[in-house]
C-alpha cells in the first residue's frame, strides 16, 4: 500500500510540474521543445508501476484524477492572476505573466496526456494478458513505444499547430519523442521496483 501511495503521488506531481513547465519553449542542445518534456516522460513508467501493483482500474482512475487536478490547477492559477495584488508587497507583477495558463496549451497537454496514458494502459494490459509476468522490461518498451509518439503528436499539433511554422511543430514533435523514449529506456529498471498485483495481494 505504501508503495502505491508513493508512486501515485509522484505521478500526479510530475504531471503538474510538466503542465506548468510546458508553457515555456526551450532550446536544449539546439533542439526546440516544451520544458515539460524534461520531466513528463517519467509519468509513463510511473503509470506502469501503478498498473503493475494495483491493476488497470487503479491506473485509469489515476490518469483521470491527474487530468482533473491539472484542470483545477490551471483554473486556480488563472483566478489568482485576476485578483489584484497587495500594493504594499512588491515583486508580484510577474505572477500572472508566469503562471496564468495559456488555455490552448493546457487543453492540448491534458488531452494528449489522457489519450496517450489510456492507450498505454490498454497496450500494457494486453501484453500482461498474453505474456504474464515474463519480460517485464518489454511491456514497458512496447506500451511506451506506441503511446509516446501519440502523446507528442497530439500535444504539439493541438498546442502549436497554426501558431508556429510547421517546421517548428515537427521539431517539437521529434525532440519530444526522442527525449521521452530515452527516458523510457533509462527508467526500465524501475518496473522491477514493485511487485505484481498478485504478489502485493498475498
Amino acid at each position: 500500500m505504501q508503495r502505491i501511495v508513493i508512486v501515485v503521488s509522484a505521478y500526479i506531481a510530475v504531471q503538474m510540474l510538466s503542465d506548468i513547465a510546458s508553457l515555456r519553449i526551450i532550446l536544449l542542445a539546439g533542439w526546440s521543445m516544451d520544458a515539460g518534456t524534461l520531466v513528463y516522460p517519467l509519468t509513463f513508467t510511473l503509470r506502469d508501476l501503478v498498473h503493475k501493483t494495483a491493476g488497470i482500474s487503479a491506473a485509469r482512475t489515476m490518469i483521470l484524477l491527474a487530468a482533473g487536478i491539472n484542470v483545477f490547477m490551471a483554473a486556480f492559477f488563472w483566478l489568482v492572476g485576476q485578483i489584484p495584488p497587495d500594493p504594499a508587497v512588491g515583486a508580484q507583477e510577474g505572477f500572472a505573466l508566469l503562471l496564468s495558463p495559456v488555455w490552448r496549451i493546457v487543453g492540448a497537454s491534458i488531452c494528449a496526456e489522457v489519450v496517450s496514458e489510456l492507450l498505454d494502459t490498454g497496450i500494457y494490459q494486453r501484453w500482461v494478458d498474453r505474456m504474464g509476468p515474463r519480460r517485464q522490461w518489454a511491456r514497458v518498451l512496447v506500451s511506451n513505444g506506441v503511446s509516446v509518439p501519440i502523446d507528442s503528436l497530439l500535444f504539439a499539433f493541438l498546442a502549436f499547430g497554426g501558431v508556429f511554422s510547421i517546421d517548428i511543430v515537427w521539431a517539437i514533435v521529434g525532440t519530444n519523442i526522442a527525449v521521452k523514449l530515452l527516458v523510457t529506456v533509462l527508467s526500465i529498471p524501475l518496473i522491477y521496483a514493485v511487485p505484481d498485483r498478485q504478489e502485493s495481494v498475498e
